[in-house]
């Protein structure tokens, strides 16, 4: 899903505007955009100066695949910035005018064709009542798109042709007034309280008229006793309460109307298909009356007679000056805005062409005597002119090959190769030409030497189709049983062309169709071996094609279709291809042999559709049709091959497909996934580039768009720098750990061979890393493989010399330069940026960038070039003005400069947010990387100087080379780093210092989901933001925060939980950016959440947020003026208590719900809602970590150490350290987390996990002896070697404190250590760490163990009979002990009564009885000086001399001998 994918859409627009055939029109309350929709199914949005009303295209939304018919706004609030778009297919969504994000989108099956957005009596925000080809009116909630009640007819229920909803004076509910089809007008009135439950809501009354078809309706605002009834041929004014005709108005000749509204109570606005507004004035005897609102219709001249001066008369024409003729009517709107108290009035018009006109309708609402006078538009303009306005203009994708003389070649198809780096791009003059992808883009977007050479990057031109390339397909890209040397063209001259990739020659020519080829297709990988061979054609005299591109020739032509194809589907085991055609009929051909099986219509043929798609649901082999070729067809993956609406906006489908299939490049992973904790994820490898030809009119040039994949990217990087490291390296660089591996050993039973097994383990472990290693290897070589099959034959034969050599150094370090060049904020830091041009290898952008936005459901938004035009150009450089541009190049680049430092981050808080994590994880990743730069010579110089390949007889230069090497390699380290930190920690200031008025912060919920982000690099990237920002905003901000969203922390009863999968959707709600905002923003934030699956996002989101919060600043966010802050939290249940952040006082309770919830995502079992591996639950684990010692007071601390043992415990597999970037399974994952959050538990709490754990290995053991293990006791066995890890560690980083706790902790070895080991070996060689303590001494001879505790008692283990028997020995911590050789006697030592005791312990008789142990002799030792001062771990020693003798060593140097 896009959502949780960083995906960073630029775009290449070219030399010409896309059309834009204007279907709707909207302009905001506040006169700042201007939204049109267009009949492509594409949505412009304008950002219109609200005094002059000059209008620049901003940005285009791409979304819809049919045009949109209605656009509406989304709420009361004027800075609100949502607007809901709605178009002929069914299809709504509720945009962000901001950002372009997609916020929600449903498919309906009801079509609207008219919305009107009213807010309703008890509604606290504007409802949507909706009517189109439907007998009901629909009222919907704009932001989660749910109907929320509809309105249903008992008489002559019929369409509803249109509506108007209004407020009568004197009462307080609602009326909805509508006509239907027939001409019967209802009227509801409704109190508010509706909703889905109630019953079916009728009308009150209705009458039938006489008007059929009314276009619209609307009652007159200012007395509400007159309607205007607009239809085709006249329109009529009725009267509000009898519905009689007042008086009507004719169409004028050769023109019919569209729609019109009242100026006044006595004068209309009527305007009609020919795009020009009429203005009537009523005559005033037919209203007498109704002018003054509280008389009646008594006149007697009133239903009287019409006499001549009773017709109403025109006084004025709003029109277009050239009167020029319209291909289709234009969508025209009325609207009335207020800017600054000022009410303005305004009818605005978006025709076929793209132009949109404004009318100031004040200026001709006075009648002039005797003459009409007919008014220009006030602004005028269209995409076409903000185009030719820009100079430069904007650039496209091959602009190199464009001669200024010559007019330029158009574009019109494109497929961009990964493997090979290629872009191949089809032409309008019949030409392909193919160029490496990286190279063309930096030519068009970077400043660098590149821009010097003439001829550069060089392209090869393959010439075979007359005119147009209208698609282009590489069938290797989609099945890797296709050969990779092969490209397949369709062009207008109805031919399908085959072609040698690499030598560009033309292999065949396939002319079989009878019309232009509008389509490629592969079929799925389950056909006959002969249909595998082939592709399929489809063209637009309706006929389809297998070709065979191995037999090189037609296997099945299906050609009697009557109407267009809509779509092709699949029964690959009956060999049946299933044609849909527009007209609903479906055609069943046979694949092998082209025999036309039976044609099917109505009911049959759409079950047979649908059959077809279950078949093929759960078989991934299908393709994306890529390039221009692609419309959604996912040929078997969604074999639904809709492309009647392919052929109209063909690309932009393939796009949304591509998208919404993760831009993955649909390499299926090979063979099985490996076993290990690095198996590949399931999804496909990751494209990190695509190129994606882009158009919005199947007769525009494309565009193109570079989908730059930040997770593929970073796996890509990674895998080329491990796969170059062997075991031993990785491990030296931290990236594997084999300690684990060896605690694990302790833990299974050493038999007699213990030895063997031991070393066995380990032997297994180092081929565990080899594995590990291999799997890396694996990694890498399939990235580097792509396009080598597995099967080494095809290789052979391909291993021609070609003119387009594939041995290109690996191309993901351009990308990655490119992407970053492109994302750096230059100009914040100027030696940053000299130090990323001279040392790191980045190259200033020319040209400003076009971003896109990808949201959910694949919708996406993607800037236009012209959205600059207003900007005046800032600082002047002085070596720009000195140097000879011309000035419009000049202009550019202050432009570009200007962009990049400041208005790149003042664009919207979703680009900021995911531009800022893109670059903080590549230069993280770059700077984990050995000597990662961009610079050419030294790329080759580390290419050169791989330690690992030397021989060893090295020469005297080679030492200060590797010297110089070094250095520079930690230059380039710094640089990443600086790059880093500049933006994760300084940008915000350093950008409001370069000037912006409107820094748009980061998202924090934005980062919040990615807390946990499966790919490492970005989830270190957005934590270490998010704690930048969080910190940022300081105690009052971060209180805000918290106090926005506590009230969403789900409330934990047992049965509830929080559904996990959307955990990771992108954010429903801006929350607030910074403190200053608060008020304005409450508003927005308190909204109620709209639908369910918003409150599950929101109370994951809330969890994470207020646990990060908590976690890092839990001591700061203390109760400063809980008097200030009474806002309630919402729910009954929580009444009492008041907002207080996280404190231990009693009344708050913020802790302990957020300590709750993390618990609660820990230990819940997987179910379908929340499975076992999630991001959420990782984020929870290592929240728990984090901010243990906040949540502590609130835990059951034993439950959340045995749920984290349970998590790891999977782990006898080697998993990576927290260091290894690549992504891992979600199992490795969570172990990975489980595991580094015991760490910290363990080192902030270390006497709480020292106890914790010794007192579950107690209720173990009594359980084990009861015979009933528990579930802890299997949480506890499984993980026991990492409590003996995390013991090991306690005791190398908190020495003193553990000294406390040693007898717990030897209980704790001793449960998990298994006891066989220590038959054969002494304790210091099973567990080295504990017998650094002096306390501790192991007896191999007698197998006992004796331990001092920290209160004076010596616990003494008996190993063979598996008991422990505890001594008073000393009235103060002991200080050492030892066994003697033969084990007969224990010496201790206490410093505290200075004391040292001899013990014996004595068997009873013959072997009978309890062993007694009792103390033999006593000494008083001299007391030692300043012992507070000392080391209490190094305070004595005792070492036996013989069996009879031993010597106390103490810490001042002295040594004293006793005897027993």
């Amino acid at each position: 899903m896009p959502g949780t994918n960083l995906i960073v859409p630029v775009v290449l627009w070219g030399k010409y505007a896309p059309t834009h055939c204007v279907s709707a029109v909207y302009l905001s309350r506040d006169q700042k955009t201007l939204v049109t929709g267009c009949y492509d199914g594409q949505i412009c949005i304008w950002a219109v100066d609200p005094e002059s009303l000059k209008m620049t295209p901003r940005c285009l939304l791409v979304g819809h695949t049919a045009p949109v018919t209605c656009l509406s706004r989304a709420s009361i609030i004027q800075d609100n910035n949502f607007i809901v778009s709605s178009s002929e297919a069914g299809e709504m969504c509720t945009w962000d005018l901001v950002d372009g994000k997609c916020r929600e989108s449903v498919k309906l099956s009801q079509i609207h064709t008219n919305i009107q957005a009213y807010h309703m009596c008890n509604a606290d925000d504007l409802r949507l009542f909706c009517n189109g080809y439907y007998a009901e009116i629909l009222v919907m909630d704009p932001f989660s798109l749910e109907i929320l009640f509809s309105l249903s007819s008992k008489m002559n229920p019929d369409w509803i042709s249109a509506l108007h909803v209004l407020r009568p004076s004197s009462r307080k509910d609602d009326v909805v007034l509508a006509i239907s089809i027939t001409g019967t007008v209802k009227v509801w009135s409704l109190l508010g309280h509706e909703n889905k439950q109630s019953e079916p809501i009728y009308e009150n009354e209705s009458k039938q008229i006489r008007c059929l078809n009314a276009l619209s309706l609307n009652c007159c605002a200012y007395n509400q006793r007159t309607v205007l009834i607009v239809c085709a041929k006249y329109c009529q004014i009725y009267d509000a309460g009898d519905f009689s005709v007042l008086c009507s108005i004719q169409a004028p000749t050769g023109e019919r109307w569209m729609s019109g509204d009242f100026l006044a109570p006595d004068r209309v606005l009527v305007w009609s298909t020919e795009g020009k507004g009429y203005l009537y004035r009523l005559p005033a005897n037919k209203l007498r009356g109704r002018v003054i609102s509280s008389s009646v219709p008594d006149h007697k001249g009133f239903h009287g007679p019409t006499v001549a001066h009773d017709s109403p008369v025109l006084f004025g024409i709003l029109a277009h000056p050239d009167n020029k003729l319209l291909s289709c009517p234009p969508a025209m709107r009325f609207v009335i805005t207020s800017v600054g108290g000022k009410q303005r009035r305004l009818l605005l018009r978006g025709d076929s062409l793209g132009t949109v006109s404004v009318w100031n309708v004040d200026d001709a609402a006075t009648p002039a005597v005797g003459t009409i006078p007919s008014h220009a538009p006030i602004v005028l303009t269209s995409l076409d002119m903000a185009w030719a306005e820009m100079n430069p203009s904007p650039v496209g994708i091959l602009d190199q090959l464009h001669h200024p003389e010559e007019p330029e070649v158009k574009l019109t198809a494109s497929i961009y190769l990964l493997a090979a780096n290629r872009l191949v791009v089809g032409r309008e003059d019949g030409s392909i030409v193919i160029v490496n992808a990286t190279h063309t883009v930096q030519l068009q977007l970077l400043h660098g030497n590149h821009q010097q050479l003439d001829d550069w990057p060089p392209h090869q031109l393959l010439h075979g189709h007359n005119g147009r390339v209208n698609c282009l397909l590489y069938p290797h890209h989609v099945h890797p049983r296709y050969d990779r040397s092969h490209l397949v063209s369709g062009g207008i001259d109805f031919a399908v062309c085959l072609w040698d990739l690499f030598s560009g020659q033309l292999l065949h020519r396939f002319c079989v169709h009878a019309g232009e080829i509008t389509q490629l297709i592969v079929p799925p990988h389950n056909c006959s071996p002969r249909i595998q061979k082939c592709i399929c054609s489809v063209a637009s005299d309706h006929s389809v094609t297998l070709l065979s591109l191995a037999e090189r020739k037609c296997v099945t032509l299906a050609s009697r279709h009557l109407f267009p194809v809509v779509s092709i589907k699949w029964r690959p085991g009956d060999d049946f291809m299933v044609v849909g055609c527009s007209d609903g009929t479906v055609y069943v051909w046979q694949m092998e042999t082209g025999h036309l099986d039976r044609v099917l219509h109505g009911m049959i043929a759409e079950e047979v559709l649908a059959a077809c798609d279950e078949t093929v649901a759960d078989d991934l082999g299908g393709s994306l049709a890529a390039g221009g070729g692609g419309s959604d067809l996912q040929g078997a993956a969604n074999p639904a091959v809709h492309f009647f609406r392919g052929l109209r906006h063909r690309n932009l489908n393939a796009m949304r497909a591509a998208t919404q299939r993760g831009i993955a490049a649909l390499q299926a992973p090979q063979g099985g996934a490996g076993a290990g904790p690095l198996a590949e994820p399931a999804r496909a490898r990751r494209a990190q580039l695509t190129v994606q030809g882009f158009r919005s009119n199947p007769k525009d040039p494309e565009s193109h768009i570079l989908f730059f994949d930040i997770e593929g990217l970073i796996v890509e990087l990674l895998s080329e720098e491990y796969s170059a490291m062997s075991p031993g390296t990785l491990e030296a660089a931290g990236l594997i750990t084999s300690e684990y591996m060896t605690m694990a050993a302790l833990t299974q039973s050493a038999s007699p061979d213990a030895t063997k097994r031991i070393s066995g383990i380990l032997a297994k472990m180092k081929e565990g890393a080899e594995t590990v290693q291999t799997k890396l290897q694996a990694k890498a070589e399939q990235l580097k493989s792509h396009m080598e099959n597995k099967d080494q034959s095809s290789q052979g034969q391909k291993k021609r010399p070609a003119d387009m050599t594939l041995a290109e150094p690996p191309h993901t370090m351009q990308i990655a330069q490119i992407l970053i060049s492109l994302l750096h904020a230059w100009g914040l830091d100027p030696d940053l940026d000299r130090v990323c041009e001279a040392k790191l290898g980045l190259l200033r952008p020319m040209v400003p960038v076009c971003f896109g936005v990808v949201s959910r459901h694949g919708h996406m938004a993607v800037q236009l070039p012209t959205r600059l035009g207003s900007v005046a150009a800032g600082v002047k450089d002085p070596q720009l003005l000195k140097s000879d541009l011309p000035p419009e190049l000049l202009r550019q680049e202050e432009l570009t400069r200007l962009f990049s430092s400041k208005l790149h981050w003042e664009l919207s808080t979703t680009l900021t947010t995911n531009h800022l994590l893109s670059i903080v994880a590549l230069a993280n990743t770059l700077m984990s990387m050995s000597n990662a730069t961009f610079i050419p010579e030294q790329e080759f110089n580390r290419r050169m100087h791989r330690p690992s390949t030397r021989s060893s007889s090295s020469w005297a230069g080679d030492e200060e080379r590797a010297e110089q090497l070094a250095a520079q390699q930690q230059h380039i380290k710094q640089g990443w780093s600086l790059l880093a930190t500049l933006h994760c920690v300084l940008l915000p200031d350093k950008v409001v210092a370069a000037g912006a008025k409107s820094f748009k912060r980061p998202q924090v919920e934005m980062l919040a989901r990615r807390w946990q982000h499966h790919c490492l690099e970005v989830r270190e990237a957005a934590q270490a933001l998010l704690l930048a920002e969080l910190g940022r905003l300081g105690p009052k901000g971060r209180k805000g925060l918290v106090d926005n969203w506590a009230q969403y922390l789900p409330l934990y009863t047992h049965t509830e939980s929080i559904n996990p999968h959307a955990a990771h959707k992108e954010p429903a709600e801006k929350a607030a950016k910074a403190e200053e905002e608060f008020e304005e923003e409450e508003e927005e934030i308190v909204r109620k959440p709209s639908s369910l699956a918003e409150l599950k996002r929101k109370q994951t989101t809330a969890v994470v947020l207020l646990g990060v919060i908590g976690a890092e600043f839990g001591q700061d966010i203390t109760s400063e003026g809980a008097a200030g802050n009474k806002r309630r939290k919402d729910g009954d249940s929580r009444k009492s208590s008041v907002v207080e952040g996280f404190t231990l006082s009693a009344s708050n309770n913020l802790a302990r719900l957020t300590a709750l919830a993390l618990t609660h995502l820990l230990l819940s079992p997987p179910c379908a809602r929340l499975p076992a591996h999630t991001p959420l639950r990782r984020a929870a684990v290592d929240l728990l970590g984090r901010g243990f010692t906040v949540w502590e007071p609130y835990l059951d601390v034993s439950h959340v150490l045995l749920g984290l043992l349970e998590m790891c415990s999977d782990a006898d597999k080697l998993v990576p350290s927290m260091s290894y970037g690549l992504p891992l399974t979600a199992q490795a994952d969570s172990c990975r987390t489980a595991r580094h959050a015991l760490t910290l538990i363990a080192t902030a709490r270390p006497a709480a996990f020292i106890t914790t754990m010794a007192r579950e290995v107690a209720r173990c053991a009594a359980a084990q002896q009861s015979g009933q293990p528990s579930p802890a006791y299997h949480a506890l066995q499984k993980g026991r070697a990492e409590v003996l890890r995390g013991i090991e560690l306690l005791i190398d980083r908190m020495h003193n404190e553990v000294a406390e706790l040693l007898v717990e902790v030897m209980d704790i070895i001793l449960h998990c250590v298994d006891q066989s080991h220590l038959k054969s070996k002494g304790l210091n060689e099973v567990f080295p760490a504990i017998c650094r303590y002096n306390q501790v001494s192991h007896c191999p001879a007698t197998r006992r163990i004796a331990v001092g505790s920290h209160t004076g008692q010596l616990a003494m283990y008996e190993l063979r009979a598996g008991r422990c028997q505890s001594l008073a020995a000393h009235s103060g911590p002991v200080t050492a002990c030892a066994f003697s050789p033969d084990g007969r006697y224990l010496v201790s030592y206490a410093t505290a009564d200075n004391r040292l005791s001899f013990w014996q312990s004595t068997a009873g008789m013959f072997g009978l009885g309890a062993a007694q142990t009792r103390c033999v002799k006593c000494y008083s030792t001299a007391p030692m000086a300043d012992v507070a001062r000392l080391n209490p771990a190094r305070l004595a020693r005792l070492v036996w001399t013989n069996s009879r003798t031993v010597t106390l060593m103490l810490a001042d140097g002295s040594e004293t001998r006793f005897n027993v």
